[in-house]
This record gives C-alpha cells, sequence and structure tokens, in this order.
C-alpha cells in the first residue's frame, strides 16, 4: 500500500464536510460527481481508485458510474500527472502560426511526447484540441493557465522556470510519483475482455446506472408515448420539440391555476 492510499481516509475525513455541502446545491445528488471528483484531484493531483468508489457511496452509485464520468474528461486524470502539466494546442489557427514548431521544441527540451511525462515526474506534455484563444496562437496552457503568443525560443525559459520552480504558475499537489504516461490502454484491455475497475464486484458491471434508473425509464416512457414517428427522419423534430414544450407549459400553467 503506497503512503497515499494509507493516507486516503484521513483525506476523505477532511473532505467529506465540503462534500456534502457539494451534494447539498443539487436536487439530484449525482449532479454533484463532476464537483467532487475535481475536489478530490485538488488534494490528490489526480482521481483516485479510492476518490471514485468514495464519491459513489456518497451519491448512491455504482463505482462504474463514478469511473465512466472521470474517464469521460480528459482534465480528470485517472493516474498521476506530473506537476506541470504543458497542454499546447494543435488547432487550425495554432497550427498555421508555427504550433508544430512549438511542440518539436518541446519534445526536444522535455525529451518526451504526446501524453508523457518526463523521467522526474515533473513535467506531462499533451498536444490538445482548440484552446479557444485562435486570436493568441500559437497559445498553450500550464496547469490550465493561458500561455499566448508563443513561439519556439520561449520554450526553453518555460522548462528551465518549472524545473528551478521559479515559474509564474504554482505546481500541481502530487501525492503520488506518475508514470511514464497516464494513458490506459483501453483498446488493449477491450480486446482481452477486462471490465473497468469501478465495475469489478458490481451486480451488473455492463450497467452503470443508465440502463435501469428512473432518468432512463422516463425517457424510455417519453420515447415509446410518441410511437414510430419519434424515429421518421424526414419530420422536423426540432419544430416538434418545440411544441412539446409549449404543450407542457400551458399544461403545468392550467394545474397551477386550478390550485
Amino acid at each position: 500500500m503506497s503512503e497515499r492510499q494509507e493516507n486516503f481516509p484521513a483525506l476523505l475525513a477532511r473532505l467529506k464536510p465540503e462534500c456534502e455541502r457539494i451534494i447539498a446545491q443539487y436536487e439530484n445528488p449525482r449532479s454533484a460527481l463532476l464537483p467532487i471528483m475535481q475536489l478530490f484531484q485538488e488534494h490528490e493531483g489526480f482521481v483516485s481508485q479510492e476518490a471514485m468508489h468514495a464519491a459513489a457511496d456518497m451519491l448512491g452509485v455504482t463505482p462504474a458510474v463514478a469511473e465512466s464520468t472521470v474517464s469521460f474528461y480528459t482534465l480528470l486524470y485517472r493516474r498521476p500527472v506530473g506537476k506541470y502539466v504543458v497542454q499546447v494546442c494543435r488547432g487550425l489557427a495554432c497550427t498555421i502560426n508555427g504550433a508544430e514548431d512549438v511542440m518539436q521544441a518541446f519534445h526536444e527540451k522535455l525529451g518526451v511526447g504526446h501524453l508523457e511525462t518526463t523521467p522526474d515526474g515533473l513535467i506531462s506534455y499533451e498536444e490538445v484540441e482548440c484552446l479557444a484563444a485562435c486570436d493568441r496562437a500559437t497559445c498553450a496552457q500550464v496547469n490550465l493557465e493561458f500561455v499566448y503568443d508563443l513561439e519556439p525560443k520561449q520554450v526553453d525559459g518555460m522548462v528551465t522556470a518549472m524545473r528551478t520552480g521559479a515559474y509564474a504558475v504554482a505546481p500541481r499537489v502530487q501525492t503520488e510519483e506518475p508514470a511514464r504516461t497516464w494513458s490506459l490502454p483501453r483498446l488493449g484491455e477491450v480486446a482481452r475482455g477486462r471490465r473497468s475497475a469501478g465495475a469489478i464486484g458490481t451486480e451488473s458491471p455492463d450497467n452503470a446506472g443508465g440502463v435501469g434508473d428512473e432518468p432512463g425509464i422516463i425517457m424510455l416512457d417519453r420515447i415509446v408515448e410518441r410511437g414510430p414517428s419519434f424515429y421518421d427522419a424526414t419530420r422536423e423534430r426540432a419544430v416538434q420539440e418545440a411544441k412539446d414544450v409549449v404543450a407542457v407549459i400551458e399544461e403545468e400553467k392550467g394545474s397551477r391555476a386550478a390550485h
């Protein structure tokens, strides 16, 4: 057992009041899953299996639900990453404005590639899609803080500052040493028929909560009520749905007036 795992019960006890405060803000407790995962990541540096299981217990969902949510969002890490996460934009505007040269400069300076972490565990490097700062291309983010108008000649100074502790952006929390990459071999696991850790030991691992849960049943009922026309590609669905919305609103107004 790692030191982080040994310390997790104490961390959970410390964060539980904040988790409960977050949960109280939502009508459906399950909606609190994302902010709770972000909270644990702020304190552990990534979202650990222990954090996912703890969140599942607090929210009354399966661990598979928690893991499927974490795996969907690229800013939630299921494995440890560096104290600095460098993300270089490879969108169209940045590519036209020299992003490939910037990427090459990082490759050479760090000695790592896409989705890899330096051997000392300090810096993780990633090439990402549009960061929505096209007017300041080429751009990047370091621990989610923007770097605008980035040129290859700036890379050396940026990396040196991170390694000497002089970089303007604070380092991330790191409670466990990262591996070479934080990317998971999903395709290989699927080919071998393996299940995610969150699905192991659950009554129905193939049901993460979306099949047979209350929201799913409600949605299925609505589809069935609409009948075959719901699947008719020739209908203007947006117009039809707008009429449905108006009908619901009028129905609710009538119900309130009756009371």
